[in-house]
Parts: C-alpha cells; sequence; structure tokens
C-alpha cells in the first residue's frame, strides 16, 4: 500500500479531483487501475481566506478506481501483510501488486509518497496454559474505558459483568433534560454518571496523543463506525462524534456485549471491594438492595467523579498517589469571532459551500508567576451545560451536537493546580480542593450557573446577582438554569490574576478572545482525576491481586479515545493472565 500526503484541492472542489490528483502524483495513466482511501483531512488556512483541503491516502494499485464524482472511500481498506499467505492465483496477484507498489515508491523519491502496511489489531490468542477464572469478570463502570474493556472481553469468550451506578441511556437522558430544567439533581443519574459515561454529554472529542503501534486507535474508530458513528471520524484532523449521535452509538455497543454473552447491570454501585491480597467479591447496591458478587477479576474504571469509590479506596489502603490537574472556567464567544479569525470567513452559506466546519482553537499561554494557562475541551457551535453531580456542588463542562451548529463556541481556559495549591502533600488533597472550589461555586448562584461578562470579571467589578431569563440562557447557548453572579470571587486572588494574564495573552493573538463579546461560566474542575490509582507492569494493583484500575478515573487516559485503548490494554492485561471461565459459572 502507497501512503501520499499532502495531497491538496482548494476548498470545495469536485471529488473527483483528488483521484486526478493521486495518479498525477503517482505518474499513472488514466486507465490504471487503482482504488484509495482517505487517512486525514485537514484545512490548510494559514493564506486566509484562500483555502485548501489537505488530504494524505492510502492508495492500493490493481484494484478498481471510481467513476468521477463518487463518494470517498472509507478509512481502512485491508491488504494482506507482505509476505502474508492467500489461496492460489490471488497470493501471487497481491505479492505481485505489492512488489509494484514498493518499487513505485523507490522511483518515484519523493517523501511525501511513502510505502507503508497498516498495523492490524491483535488481541491474545487463548493460552491453555493459564489458569481459568472462577467467575466472570466484573467490570466497574461504563464509560469508554469500561465499555471497551467489556467489549473486548465479551468479543473474545468471557462474558463480562458491566455494573453501572447510573441509568442506561434512555432514563439518563430524561434525568439529565429535568435537571437543566428545574435543577432537581439526581445523583446517580447525571452528566458525569449513567451510560457511557461522562464524556456523553460532551463534544465526543477522538482526539489523543496516544501513539497507535499497535492498531488500538484504529480498532477503537472501527468500533464506533460500525455502532452508526460517522465515517469521516477515521480520517479528519480534528474527529468528534458528538453528543447526539454518541448517545445512539452506546446502545448499540451495549446491545453487543449483551448478544456476546455479557450482562450490564445498572443502577449498580459498587461500595466496596472485598479480599486481602486478592479480589474475592465486590459489594453491590443495586435496584433490589445490597449483594455480594463473586469475582476473581475487577476492572476498575469509574470515571474521574466517583469521589465516594476512590475514599472506599483509600481507605482500604489500595496504593495511589495525588495528581496534579486543572481547573478553571468555561469562556464563550460567538462562533462566527472563531471562524473568521481562523478561515478569514465568517458567512454561513459561504462556509456550507465550501464545506468548511465549526473551527476550532487551541490556546497556551504561561502567567509571569510560571502557572500554565491554556483552553481545554474547546467545542464549536456547542453549550455550555451544568454537570454537577453532588449536592451543594457546581461543576461545567461543555458540549457540541454532531453538527456543531450552534451560535457560540466554548472553551474551558484552566491552570494547572498542584499541592502548592491543594495546600498539603496528602494523597486527597487535590479531591478536597476540588469540593471546596465546588462548594464555592454553587454558592455563588444558589446551584444556578454562575455567569459574568468578561469585561466585569477582569475589572474585578460587582456584578448583580440575577437569574437570566430563558431567552439569555438560549442566546448564550447555556443548558440549565443560569445567574448573572461575580465568579471573580471564586478562586484566591493570584489564581485570578494568572487567569486575566493568560486572557489578555490570547487576545494579543486572537483580537477580542478577552472582549466585550466573551462570557466566563464557571466552575470548570473536572478536567481530570486527582488521583493515580497506582498499577504494575501487569497493569493490576500491587496490593489487590485481580484489581485492574482503567482510563480517565484511575489517573490513566484524558478523553474518550485514550480512556478507550486504555480499556483495550487492560483487557488485553486480562487475557494475557487467565482463560475465561467456564459457561457454568454465572454469577
Amino acid at each position: 500500500m502507497i501512503r501520499i500526503s499532502q495531497l491538496k484541492l482548494p476548498c470545495g472542489s469536485d471529488p473527483a479531483e483528488l483521484e486526478k490528483k493521486i495518479r498525477r502524483a503517482l505518474r499513472l495513466k488514466r486507465d490504471e487501475r487503482l482504488s484509495f482511501s482517505i487517512v486525514r483531512h485537514s484545512v490548510d488556512a494559514r493564506r486566509r481566506p484562500e483555502l485548501f483541503d489537505v488530504y494524505s491516502v492510502d492508495v492500493s494499485l490493481g484494484t478498481d478506481g471510481r467513476a468521477s464524482g463518487e463518494a470517498l472511500p472509507e478509512k481502512g481498506i485491508e491488504m494482506p501483510a507482505r509476505g502474508q499467505k492467500t489461496s492460489g492465483s490471488a497470493a501471487g496477484t497481491v505479492d505481485k501488486e505489492l512488489r509494484r507498489e514498493e518499487q513505485l515508491v523507490k522511483k518515484l523519491h519523493d517523501r511525501n509518497i511513502l510505502f507503508t502496511q497498516p498495523k492490524a489489531y491483535v488481541f491474545p490468542a487463548e493460552n491453555p496454559d493459564l489458569p481459568r477464572m472462577p467467575h466472570r469478570p466484573v467490570v466497574i463502570g461504563s464509560g469508554p474505558a469500561g465499555f471497551f474493556c467489556a467489549l473486548e472481553l465479551a468479543r473474545h469468550g468471557y462474558r463480562p459483568v458491566l455494573l453501572e451506578r447510573g441509568d442506561a441511556m434512555e432514563e439518563r437522558t430524561a434525568h439529565v433534560g429535568r435537571f437543566w430544567k428545574t435543577g432537581a439533581l439526581d445523583p446517580e443519574s447525571n452528566i458525569q454518571f449513567g451510560e457511557g459515561g461522562a464524556g456523553t454529554f460532551s463534544d465526543g472529542k477522538l482526539t489523543t496523543n496516544v501513539k497507535d503501534k499497535y492498531g488500538r486507535n484504529a480498532r477503537v474508530i472501527r468500533t464506533f463506525i460500525e455502532a452508526g458513528a460517522p465515517e469521516d471520524i477515521a480520517y479528519e484532523y480534528h474527529p468528534h462524534i458528538g453528543t447526539d449521535m454518541l448517545r445512539d452509538v452506546i446502545v448499540r455497543l451495549r446491545n453487543e456485549i449483551l448478544s456476546l454473552g455479557g450482562e450490564v447491570r445498572f443502577r449498580s454501585r459498587v461500595t466496596d471491594i472485598l479480599g486481602e491480597s486478592s479480589v474475592n467479591a465486590v459489594r453491590v447496591d443495586g435496584p433490589d438492595g445490597v449483594y455480594e458478587l463473586p469475582a476473581s477479576v475487577v476492572v476498575l474504571a469509574p470515571g474521574h467523579s466517583a469521589r465516594d469509590t476512590v475514599r472506599s479506596l483509600f481507605a482500604r489502603r489500595v496504593p495511589m498517589t495525588q495528581k496534579n490537574f486543572a481547573v478553571g472556567f468555561r469562556v464563550s464567544h460567538p462562533q462566527r469571532m472563531i471562524d473568521e479569525r481562523t478561515y478569514g470567513i465568517s458567512d454561513s452559506q459561504e462556509m456550507k459551500r465550501l464545506h468548511l466546519p465549526a473551527s476550532s482553537y487551541k490556546l497556551t499561554a504561561r502567567a509571569s508567576d510560571g502557572r500554565g494557562v491554556y483552553s481545554f475541551c474547546m467545542c464549536p457551535g456547542g453549550y455550555i451545560v451544568n454537570a454537577s453531580s453532588e449536592k451543594g456542588r457546581l461543576a461545567v463542562n461543555g458540549m457540541s451536537d454532531y453538527a456543531r451548529d450552534s451560535a457560540r463556541a466554548n472553551s474551558a481556559i484552566v491552570m494547572t493546580v498542584d499541592a502548592k495549591d491543594f495546600g498539603s502533600d496528602e494523597v486527597l488533597a487535590g479531591l478536597h480542593f476540588q469540593e471546596k472550589m465546588e462548594e464555592r461555586a454553587y454558592a455563588l448562584a444558589n446551584g444556578r450557573i454562575p455567569v459574568e461578562p468578561y469585561p466585569l470579571f477582569e475589572k474585578a467589578a460587582q456584578t448583580e446577582t440575577r437569574e437570566l431569563t430563558d431567552e439569555e440562557t438560549e442566546r448564550l447557548c447555556l443548558r440549565g438554569l443560569a445567574s448573572l453572579a461575580s465568579l471573580h470571587t471564586l478562586f484566591p486572588e493570584q489564581m485570578n490574576r494568572d487567569f486575566v494574564e493568560g486572557m489578555r495573552q490570547f487576545d494579543r493573538s486572537f483580537p477580542g478572545f478577552a472582549g466585550d463579546e466573551a462570557y466566563v461560566c464557571g466552575l470548570e474542575s473536572r478536567t481530570s482525576s486527582p488521583v493515580r490509582i497506582l498499577r504494575g507492569d501487569d497493569f493490576m494493583s500491587p496490593a489487590l491481586r485481580g484489581l485492574y484500575p482503567c482510563g480517565e478515573g484511575a489517573g490513566y487516559a484524558g478523553g474518550i479515545m485514550s480512556a478507550a485503548i486504555d480499556g483495550l490494554k487492560v483487557a488485553e492485561a486480562v487475557a494475557k493472565a487467565w482463560r475465561p471461565a467456564e459457561a457454568g459459572s454465572d454469577s
């Protein structure tokens, strides 16, 4: 297979032009047969408003190309690895074409044209020398880490039991909608807890900095697509599913687990993990009361907001460490302002003609005292939502539908915090810091989202506290009850100065970022887990054999993709240590 990078076309070009560009790059005749798949697409806006689509493609020779105007293919045309045997004359044909592709690449001497063989994902084969699990594996938490771990185990005959403290998607969505409308919070079924985890009510970003030497990234993406996610997540530079599509995808993944013999139990909160040196059961507070579920393998993927779980494990002396994280505010701007800065274009019809998505940004700064200030989880055309999960405490997050078609963009502008800010090196000091800040945010507007125009925030001017009308809430693209409030009183004075300093630096490179149209909403506190639950090279807790800390809540991921990939890693580790339980050993 041939990988061609840096293929440029003016935005809005006929899709058939891409195949012509490929043929020119490879110096192929018009009638030579080929197929190609897009592996990366981005927009080059460095000469805005003159914009270009930039593609990387994988090309296979000797197969039929498409007629002009035919839809561009999905990523993932599979070719046998070099030297892999196939049957009959097909093997000779494939080997011949692979040799031809390799020779063609050498002949062209172009650094943007390489011979490549995609890495296929391989799950560990069952080893008859390994012990069998006495019981089915238990997975705690149905966020991306828990879901993908359970799904991969189910695909290989382990029939996992997936325990989720919140509700199934249908009920969970209703609970969240009711909370936004009335302020009545269900502590077990909200934006943080429930099927799909916190990422379900987000932008659904699928970007990751995890290196993909083993094909796990592609495995996750292909799984999402097969469950109904849009094909473009396989190649867009900033892939996302959107909260509206992700909800349906999650339900399909649940149904696949069930169809493979797995089990999913909702409203089932794990209150304790039992065992001295190794796991032997979990205690579950379920819909019908408290019970003990026998288990020799427990995957702990609780999400970053399961503070009660962390405290329970800490009390049992499960090894964990304090972890730095970041806190700040959601800052909202008109989406047209972001598009104008990115593309030099803000007219919606012109953007549609050029097939341009709502644009995003990534900003970093350093305050004079050395503290990092940066944008996090930017949501183009999105909403700021009340993401609280505990009574008397308030947190916000950003969320977008797949279309990203609201009138405003928002991003968390956050500051790094560590033991100096927590006031202690104690393991749970960061967790206590989060809780304290969330209680203060709740008090600012009596549980509503506190909102302050940025110019008033910067001046530290007293803002009249009043409830926003439904019209104002909709105009600012908020989901949840909201009030104007003096948000600048939330953090210590030095952190406020650092935040303002960061905003001013962003405004110098992005005029208007700290202007009159910017609004600050708070508090953004759930950027990542404040602890890391330790695990060894075998992915097990060093103090409790059979316990596998996993995902963002355990401190090993930061987003949907990295959490899902960590779920795959843990599933592989389980398979390297255990064979599936016997069919008759249902818990």
